[in-house]
């Protein structure tokens, strides 16, 4: 029988536990690991995988993530592939956002053009990890299931704030449930098999927020008013449809929070990273990249990864991460930095402004500068002798006039910001 398999790409609302991340953007257009976006790490899966008709839904500043899916993924018409954006509109059904994942799926069945037997694949868009969804997809099929859940063994010190199932034969899903924060109720979803015999620590099987449906069992749970996968159809279907689990216990990484997106990028600088973007039999696929090559002068690197087109003065990086057409002028000092670089070249060259009262910073970071343990989005401007710090600083604390925030113990300078030279922020 031959069957279509669609792959369905959540994108995400507004992102709340990303910000400031995604004030100018949707979760799946934050930029990642100096040259991607989050969202290139589930397209490039389903590309590795061998599917092709990938759906990505989104409804929040949308604007970044056309440019970038445009300008990256470019199929050969013959072979009928594509990432088409849906993004939420107004029908005679409704003219509200998503109210969740399922919602959202619902809203678009017209656009998916899919018939009873076909498959369904459906991928969150800010998680890093590399698997092949075609050997979940062929133990679906054999097993005959209506439902496949993905399921990652976890610490159950990190199973709060993730679904939680047990298995029975045969991998059936006996029991799921969604984000508990009842210790009892995790201790009860702990299988045999991964409970510890020493000082390691139990683990429990967490949903990875990956699922294949069958095309009639996913309309199906879609006929009523549900609206999220994780949090109602899942568990309204364990007991009354067949749903498996399929174990996955390679790398993933829920990148949910500031400090997780800090923590992905800066182990990527190290010299055996967990993600390894370096993997040509499952490359992660991104835009043509025409830039020119990176451009350093006398600089002190330690453990720091320098993406092309920048242009680095004479500096010391600690564990960085320079993303393209990075600028960063002498005598500076980062430490635990990810700086996302920009989007254009400033024409103005790279002279840095000496002056603290020119007013006139250019993209990048000025000359004498200090920062560490921060994210510098794209495009912003940093001004000379800027000391950048989120040590002593109030968790929370923000200013909107210079777009400074901190999050999750991480400082965030925001797209577009400009920080005049002489900023004092925190203790380096």
């Amino acid at each position: 029988m031959k069957r279509t398999v669609h792959c369905v790409i959540m994108g995400g609302g507004r992102g709340t536990r990303l910000y400031p991340l995604t004030k100018l953007r949707c979760k799946p257009a934050v930029p990642l690991a100096g040259k991607y976006r989050l969202v290139d790490i589930p397209i490039s899966n389903c590309i590795n995988s061998g599917y092709n008709r990938i759906y990505l839904l989104s409804q929040f500043n949308t604007a970044s993530l056309h440019r970038h899916v445009q300008d990256a993924y470019r199929f050969d018409r013959f072979g009928k592939g594509f990432v088409e954006i849906l993004s939420a509109e107004q029908t005679e059904h409704g003219d509200d956002w998503y109210q969740g994942t399922a919602d959202a799926v619902r809203r678009n069945l017209i656009h998916f053009n899919a018939s009873s037997e076909d498959i369904f694949v459906i991928l969150s868009g800010d998680q890093l990890y590399r698997m092949d969804f075609s050997k979940m997809v062929d133990e679906h099929l054999a097993r005959g299931a209506d439902v496949t859940v993905a399921a990652k063994p976890v610490p159950v010190n990190e199973a709060f704030g993730l679904g939680l199932l047990r298995m029975g034969e045969e991998a059936k899903i006996v029991d799921f449930v969604e984000k508990p924060t009842d210790p009892e109720v995790v201790a009860r979803l702990v299988p045999p098999e991964l409970k510890s015999n020493d000082d390691t620590g139990d683990r429990c099987l967490a949903s990875m927020g990956i699922y294949v449906f069958n095309a009639d069992a996913m309309l199906g749970a879609l006929e009523g008013e549900f609206t999220d996968f994780g949090k109602e159809i899942i568990p309204s279907l364990v007991g009354e449809k067949d749903i498996r689990s399929h174990v996955f216990d390679g790398y993933w990484e829920d990148i949910g929070t500031v400090r997780a997106f800090f923590e992905a990028n800066l182990q990527l600088t190290d010299e055996v990273p967990s993600f390894d973007f370096y993997d040509e039999d499952y490359p992660i696929y991104n835009y043509p990249d025409i830039l020119p090559t990176a451009k350093l002068n006398q600089c002190q690197l330690n453990r720091t990864t320098i993406a092309s087109g920048c242009m680095v003065g004479r500096s010391s990086f600690e564990r960085c991460m320079l993303g393209v057409r990075s600028v960063v002028g002498n005598g500076c000092k980062l430490q635990n930095v990810v700086m996302m670089g920009a989007d254009y070249f400033d024409i103005s060259g790279n002279q840095r402004v000496e002056s603290p009262d020119s007013g006139d910073e250019n993209i990048g970071v000025g000359d004498r500068s200090i920062i560490e343990n921060s994210i510098i989005d794209k495009n912003a401007k940093i001004g000379t002798d800027v000391n950048l710090s989120p040590n002593g600083v109030e968790e929370g604390w923000s200013d909107d006039n210079l777009g400074i925030y901190v999050r999750d113990g991480i400082l965030v300078v925001v797209k577009n910001a400009v920080v005049p030279s002489g900023t004092n922020i925190g203790s380096s």
